[in-house]
């Protein structure tokens, strides 16, 4: 994930296509319609694996598969906008407040429900083991406390909210990107060749942790950061390709789509699989057609990736999954979700943002 990235501009008008500093700007483009996409794909694979319907199955497989190119793609698309967003950045603090502003404060509000229902169900007889999980996933480590007492322990899998691992991953990138564009200057037109280092680190991270480090952690290890270099610095690449990417969105699809299916015929072809990834996208976000304004009545695809997981685990604890078929309860799913993810927006993710974010104006504009 998660991830919705702001990249916040002067506000000119919708169709502005360039900011008043010369770079390009949000509009016109299809990724708030992506990022609702890519979560809700996250979604449906969490709500078949959490129920158990069929472990192990054909159709688990596929949708996993659909879930990891989708967290990939949240990446790729963190790695465009962010990168844009530092740049239109006054400063280390204004990028660090528009980062905080836009991840931390629905993010809290995530953690801290659980752990206030989990008081309430045991008689905060356990207030020990919700003061560790506090302490643990309000600074993103929710791998080192992921259960709270009292909730899901008769559920098929006992995790309060397993998609919130990327969030980690996520900020670990906004933190080292400030030093990766100081890096990147020096090089001018050669900006390429150390993305491309970055590009290759990563994957020989993924691939060889494995192989060389005989510890139970290592596949864990290898999904961290480093690992998820090659997607990160794929958007990084969008972003300084922008107008190119716009006028021959047609040409990053095609070898896009090459690259993609190259990726998955053989495994020494899987490192292909981020360059691919970011001209598929590069084809949807610019390519001529509708627009598909997704944000037109609030950007909710952050609160549906941070919302879904908890609220699957308490319909299956509360017995709705036992009581009604599988699309009956996806569908009560979905509405709950959504209906949380637009109540987070209004109530917790617009307030903080300031009014220039590109949220408040993508909703605005309509």
């Amino acid at each position: 994930m998660k991830a919705r990235l702001p990249l916040d501009f002067q506000r000119k008008s919708s169709l502005q296509r360039t900011s008043c500093r010369g770079r390009p700007t949000l509009a016109a483009n299809r990724f708030d319609f992506l990022r609702l996409l890519f979560a809700a794909v996250v979604l449906v694979y969490h709500a078949w694996v959490l129920t158990a319907v069929a472990p192990q199955g054909m159709t688990e497989r596929v949708l996993a598969q659909m879930a990891e190119l989708s967290i990939q793609g949240f990446f790729v698309v963190s790695g465009a906008l962010v990168f844009g967003s530092f740049e239109r950045s006054r400063g280390l603090g204004d990028y660090a407040a528009k980062r905080v502003r836009r991840l931390y404060p629905a993010y809290a509000v995530i953690v801290l429900i659980p752990a206030i229902a989990s008081g309430f169900v045991t008689g905060w007889s356990d207030i020990e083991a919700v003061g560790r999980y506090l302490a643990a996933n309000l600074v993103f480590l929710n791998f080192l406390e992921p259960d709270l007492p009292g909730l899901f322990s008769g559920n098929p899998f006992s995790e309060v909210n397993g998609a919130l691992w990327t969030l980690k991953i996520e900020v670990m990138f906004y933190m080292a990107l400030p030093i990766l564009a100081v890096i990147l200057r020096p090089f001018g037109r050669a900006w390429w060749a150390p993305l491309l280092l970055i590009y290759v680190a990563g994957e020989a991270w993924r691939l060889l942790i494995p192989v060389y480090l005989d510890h139970p952690l290592a596949p864990q290890l290898a999904r961290q950061l480093p690992g998820q270099r090659a997607y990160f610095a794929s958007g990084m690449v969008l972003w300084k390709l922008w107008g190119m990417g716009k006028s021959k969105a047609v040409h990053f699809g095609v070898v896009g789509a090459g690259l993609m299916a190259a990726s998955f015929v053989h495994p020494t072809l899987e490192p292909l699989r981020a360059a691919g990834l970011v001209g598929m996208i590069t084809f949807v976000v610019f390519a001529p057609g509708p627009a598909f304004r997704a944000a037109r009545f609030g950007d909710i695809s952050y609160g549906l990736y941070i919302t879904h997981f908890p609220i699957i685990q308490v319909f299956i604890m509360a017995g709705i999954f036992a009581a009604i078929p599988f699309a009956g309860f996806l569908a009560v799913v979905i509405f709950a979700v959504l209906a949380a993810s637009y109540l987070l927006w209004h109530l917790v993710e617009k307030p903080a943002l300031r009014r220039d974010s590109h949220y408040r104006v993508a909703e605005e504009a309509g």
